[in-house]
């Protein structure tokens, strides 16, 4: 075990000391009125290795992306493996290289961990869960419950992406696609969002559920209607060729690199134009804005000019999905 935990993650994340915890100090954790920010997720994806990421890219943007959408800087991550005995030792290390490449680009550090290996068959291959802190700067409060009719809603890209590749990987519908994972960091991002639109109000990452659930959250939170319009919500032809061919709803697929924001209606021009300017926001949107009737509610204006409700998403289109 300890031969494992050297050779394949201490040489991959280079934590600082080999203590049971890790010691933390931040320039940042002295400004007066900066709070810190926690998450913790838990990735089973299957296939481990998909077209555009794998369960170890997921683990760090997914965790990454938890803290950004509150406003925080990510500084530090957790990472721990519960590994099926028999797992190829290089798949690990490929794991391993990829967190460390995507932590490095989010900015991050995996500071700390833990490695367990179970029995053949109590796990899939390799399951990982990780836990994020981040910094949130004075005078920055995100919140859902803020939203205020008005507001208008805006997604950094096309939607589904991640949804449709691994449904594609599984190999279990036999669909040949080009569909990449949309999975990546967004804290570049919603730093650019904040410093052109520093009146923005709340974000919110669209992952399992997708974009529907990412909004009725958030229009229950805040108590206000939430109104979108079909025609201007991005989409790959392949995801909405694929959401045709099995029944599927792409606005309930899930994303990896996705998220949905709001911003008053006088900044809604300035944040999209800088999500544009960065490489997760080239496909940026003003998607709907929050209404002031049907409280609590999510509708979309149709392509054939009719309204629908977008309801929560009840069950999972597919398990095992992050």
């Amino acid at each position: 075990m300890q031969d494992l935990i050297e050779a394949v993650f201490v040489s991959a994340f280079d934590p600082p000391g080999m203590e049971d915890q890790a010691r933390l100090t931040h320039p940042a954790l002295a400004e007066p009125g900066a709070r810190l920010a926690f998450t913790t997720d838990s990735f089973v994806v299957t296939p481990v290795e998909f077209p555009g990421g794998d369960i170890g890219k997921i683990a760090v943007c997914g965790t990454v992306n938890d803290l950004v959408v509150g406003g925080a800087r990510p500084l530090w991550l957790s990472a721990a493996f519960i590994i099926e005995e028999g797992c190829e030792v290089a798949l690990l290390h490929r794991i391993a290289a990829s967190m460390a490449r995507e932590a490095r680009l989010a900015g991050v550090r995996i500071v700390t961990g833990d490695t367990k290996v179970v029995g053949r068959g109590a796990a899939d291959r390799v399951f990982v869960t990780t836990s994020g802190i981040g910094v949130i700067p004075a005078g920055r409060n995100l919140s859902a419950a803020s939203i205020r009719p008005g507001d208008v809603a805006l997604v950094n890209g096309v939607l589904g992406n991640h949804g449709a590749a691994i449904l594609a990987a599984r190999g279990d519908m036999a669909l040949s696609t080009t569909i990449l994972s949309d999975c990546q960091s967004l804290g570049q991002l919603m730093d650019a969002v904040l410093a052109a639109a520093p009146g923005t109000v709340a974000a919110r990452d669209a992952t399992r559920g997708g974009l529907a659930s990412a909004l009725n959250e958030m229009a229950q939170a805040s108590g206000v209607g939430i109104e979108i319009d079909e025609s201007s919500v991005p989409l790959h032809p392949e995801v909405r060729g694929v959401c045709e061919i099995l029944g599927l709803d792409a606005l309930y697929l899930a994303n990896e690199g996705t998220l949905v924001l709001f911003v008053p209606e006088r900044e809604a021009k300035a944040a999209l134009a800088a999500m544009r300017a960065t490489p997760a926001g080239v496909g940026a949107a003003i998607i709907g804005r929050a209404i002031s009737r049907q409280s609590g509610m999510v509708t979309m204006r149709t392509l054939f000019g009719g309204s629908r409700i977008v309801d929560m998403l009840v069950g999972e289109q597919l398990p095992r999905i992050c």
